[in-house]
Order: structure tokens, then C-alpha cells, then sequence
């Protein structure tokens, strides 16, 4: 990427590992990348909280932004997508009130029980469409209003994760669509606050800001930031700012409807609609209903993804043994064990040890027990696709038809065994990549927004015409 005088957009990529800048432009239809800056993303337990570090975090990607700078590109765009459900407050004066609760974080615990006892929980998913889980914000705030959190009293405003990120950057205070959807506290249907829902619970109404659509110009770097990074006026933009809903956007395929697995830390299965679907079939499936780029919905289960992998490879790592993923998934395509965990069970929610949870589990529920590392992860990755043939079979259930071919997407997309093992559960091709899917679909979001694209469909061919997935068949 050595010609200044291209458009570059800048993805600010945050997970709930390690976040990272990335480069991006347009060349002949197809897109290029370059990786500008990655940075390691931690919890930090601290008193009774387990909090986000934002100040280092926004430190890291000022650190990309001056990368980006001194390589001389002409940047026309930032973007910024983020995990879900997670939020700063902000006061009066337009500082965060400490630092965002990471929605690990155990004050949650509970919570789902105590707001239905307020909200008839059919009526809320006929106005939400959103699967029940504690971490999300919704349960958050209530577990503030219920322990009367003197934040809520001194906030002015509620900002989700790239909504935080953002207004440091520009001063503009929004919420953008897609990420305010994963909350719980929107109306599906009409794309913005259930008004309802915020009242019932007594919630403070002022802290629900203005809600916008990718594709939006948030606003420009703040003079201070522009003379810090060097990279002087450049506008922040809203893309898909909840990494699936960037993800999503680069699916490389334009059958419809698209079918997709968004694969990492939470694997997220569904299908993208123009509509959201509200039955009762799919509130009892936990099936949930988020905003995507061009007005679409994501009709998607959250499943545990690959989180109890990556917490295995990371204690086997702390103990000095640590594993290659190149070496260890070979060996789990070799090791013979039929035990299929619910990967979902609180067990694996985040336990001190998780090898310790997978074996004590296996124990109490007499399945055979993983002798080795290459079984413990073979037992990991047919239990989620073991999951995902289920979520399948009931998203089938709420469509017209049933899916014809899975994309999967994001950095599980690597993982051949899982692949495999998924085609092979599903009974259908699994197409998988691009691997940077996330940083794709924000780019391009920006394009849109800066009249390089023309609408989603263009997006997605440039996708089809820039990364060749991997296809994989059912196998017996």
C-alpha cells in the first residue's frame, strides 16, 4: 500500500481480546488491507468489578492513527466496531464516569429473573426481538438501578463501546443502530428506544441518545486529536459498529437469504431478513433480532463460540505448556472421543479453570472423560458443532426454507477441523472467509458512506471479486 493518493479508511477493530488498526483501499473492484497497529485488549478485575481498560484502549488506537499518519496516507474515513452490550456513561461535562463493567462481570447474576417480574417477557421479545441473556445492557442497568449506583445519577449519557470511542474522538455523542440494538432496549420494529420498555423498568429516559445508521458521518477528529495523530481533518464514521454487523456486511454471497456464522469468542448463526421475526417460536429458540448494515436485520442465536478454546490454549500457556494451533488441531482430527459438551452451560461461562470445568463436568454427568489435550479440543469443537446443527434445525423451523450453504466468518473461519466437523453436522457446504471480515465490512461501510459504493450488494460483490473461501463438503 505505498500510493498516498488513494482513499484509505482506517478500521479500528476492537474484540474482547486484542483490538487492532487496520488499513484499507480500493483497487480495479477488489479490496486491500494492511494491518497498521494490534494491541492486546484485557479484563481487569478490580475490587468487586471486572472492568475494560478504555483509557489504554483509546491510547491504542491513537497509536494506529499516528502509524497511519506517518506512512503519508490520504485518510478519508475512521471506523469503529466493537463487542456488544457493553457501555460508558458519560456526565454533564462530557467525562466517563469510570471505567465500562465488562459483561463477564458477575453483577448480572440473576438479573433476568428480577426484570420479569416487572416485564411480561412474551410481550418484551414481541417489541425487542432480543434473546434473553444477563449480560445484556438491559440487565446491566437494572442491576445499577437495583443496587442504586450513584452513576446513573450523574450520568448524562449512555454510550455503547464504539459510541465511547468515538465521541473521544469527534465530541459528537450518538448511538449508532447496530450496536444499540444488541441491548435489549430497542424497538425492533421501529429502530429506536422502546420508550415502553426504558419507562416500566424507570430507567432514565435522558440517557438514550440519538440513534443512527451506518453509513452516518459521526463527525470529524476534535483539533487536539487531528494535531495529536497527525492526521489532521478526517471524518469518524458510523459503520456497522457492532463487529458482527461489519462482519456480516462482507459475507462474500448474495443469495438470499444469506446464511452466516460469525465465528470467534461468541459464534453468532443465523440469516439476515428484511424484517425482524417476532413469533413466539422463535422467543422460545432464542433467536434474536440485531441491526445490520443497509437497513438489514440479523436473525441470529448467540452461542458460545470459541472462548472455551481460547481459554484452554491460555491456561495451558500459563502452566508452560503451551500449544500451536498449527500442531494441536491435526492432532484433535486424530484423537477419537464422542463426548459432546452443552457449550453453553454456565460451567463455561467463565470459570477459574476451565479444563478443570470441561473434565468435573464429564464427571458429574458420566460422559467420557478427554485423556489428553488433542481430546479435550476434539470434545470442544464437536460439542459446537453438535450446537450448531442444532441452532440450524430451529432456525430452519422459522424460515420459509431451509439454509442451502453456512458462510462462515471471522478468525474461527481458520479452524478446518470445526469446518469440517460443521459441514458434516449440517448436512450442507460450508463456505468459509474471509478470515477479516470485521475489518472488511467497516471499510466498506465507510466507502458507502463516502460514494465509493453504491449500496450493500455492490459491498458484497467487491467482497466475492476480493477473497476466495474455502469450501467445505458433508462428509460421513
Amino acid at each position: 500500500m505505498k500510493d498516498t493518493n488513494k482513499n484509505i479508511y482506517l478500521a479500528a477493530d476492537f474484540g474482547g481480546g486484542s483490538g487492532r488498526v487496520i488499513a484499507g483501499f480500493l483497487l480495479h473492484g477488489k479490496l486491500e488491507l494492511e494491518e497498521i497497529h494490534r494491541f492486546p485488549n484485557r479484563q481487569v478485575k478490580l475490587g468487586n468489578h471486572v472492568y475494560w481498560d478504555f483509557p489504554a484502549l483509546f491510547e491504542d488506537m491513537k497509536t494506529g492513527l499516528k502509524l497511519a499518519a506517518q506512512k503519508g496516507y490520504n485518510v478519508k474515513g475512521i471506523g469503529i466496531d466493537t463487542w456488544g452490550v457493553d457501555f460508558g456513561l458519560i456526565d454533564k461535562h462530557g467525562n466517563l464516569i469510570g471505567n465500562p463493567v465488562c459483561y463477564r462481570d458477575a453483577r448480572t447474576d440473576g438479573m433476568p429473573a428480577e426484570v420479569f417480574k416487572v416485564l411480561d417477557e412474551k410481550k418484551h421479545y414481541a417489541d425487542t426481538g432480543i434473546q434473553v441473556m444477563a449480560i445484556n445492557t438491559l440487565f446491566q442497568l437494572y442491576s445499577m438501578k437495583l443496587n442504586q449506583d450513584s452513576q446513573l445519577e450523574l450520568a448524562r449519557q449512555l454510550l455503547f463501546m464504539p459510541d465511547l470511542f468515538s465521541y473521544f474522538l469527534t465530541g459528537v455523542a450518538n448511538n449508532e443502530y447496530c450496536i444499540a440494538s444488541t441491548s435489549e432496549l430497542l424497538d425492533a420494529r421501529q429502530r429506536n428506544w422502546s420508550q415502553e420498555t426504558i419507562r416500566t423498568l424507570g430507567l432514565p429516559e435522558h440517557l438514550f441518545g440519538e440513534i443512527i445508521q451506518p453509513g452516518t458521518i459521526r463527525g470529524t477528529l476534535k483539533e487536539d486529536i487531528a494535531r495529536e495523530t497527525g492526521l489532521g481533518t478526517v471524518d469518524v464514521i458510523a459503520v456497522g459498529s457492532h463487529d458482527t454487523a461489519s462482519a456480516v456486511a462482507a459475507v462474500p454471497a448474495t443469495e438470499y437469504p444469506i446464511a452466516f456464522l460469525s465465528s470467534g469468542t461468541w459464534s453468532l448463526l443465523g440469516v439476515e431478513v428484511d424484517q425482524p421475526i417476532l413469533t413466539e417460536e422463535a422467543r422460545q429458540a432464542q433467536f434474536t433480532n440485531e441491526g445490520g448494515v443497509g437497513g438489514r436485520i440479523r436473525f441470529l442465536q448467540n452461542i458460545t463460540g470459541l472462548w472455551i478454546l481460547q481459554r484452554l490454549m491460555s491456561e495451558w500457556k500459563a502452566r508452560g505448556e503451551e500449544q500451536s494451533y498449527d500442531i494441536i488441531i491435526p492432532q484433535a482430527t486424530e484423537a477419537k472421543i464422542d463426548t459432546i459438551i452443552p457449550v453453553d452451560d454456565t460451567a463455561f461461562m467463565n470459570p477459574e479453570n476451565m479444563e478443570n470445568a470441561l473434565v468435573n463436568y464429564c464427571r458429574e454427568h458420566e460422559l467420557q472423560i478427554p485423556q489428553n489435550k488433542a481430546e479435550i479440543v476434539r470434545c470442544v469443537l464437536q460439542s459446537l458443532a453438535f450446537k450448531y446443527q442444532q441452532a440450524v434445525e430451529q432456525l430452519n423451523r422459522c424460515l420459509p426454507s431451509p439454509i442451502r450453504q453456512l458462510n462462515i466468518i471471522g478468525g474461527g473461519s481458520q479452524n478446518k477441523l470445526l469446518n469440517q466437523l460443521t459441514a458434516n453436522e449440517l448436512g450442507i457446504p460450508v463456505y468459509a472467509g474471509p478470515v477479516e471480515a470485521t475489518a472488511i465490512g467497516n471499510i466498506l461501510t465507510q466507502a458507502m458512506a463516502k460514494g465509493e459504493i453504491a449500496d450493500l450488494h455492490e459491498l458484497r460483490e467487491i467482497v466475492i471479486h476480493s477473497v476466495t473461501p474455502q469450501v467445505y463438503y458433508p462428509k460421513k
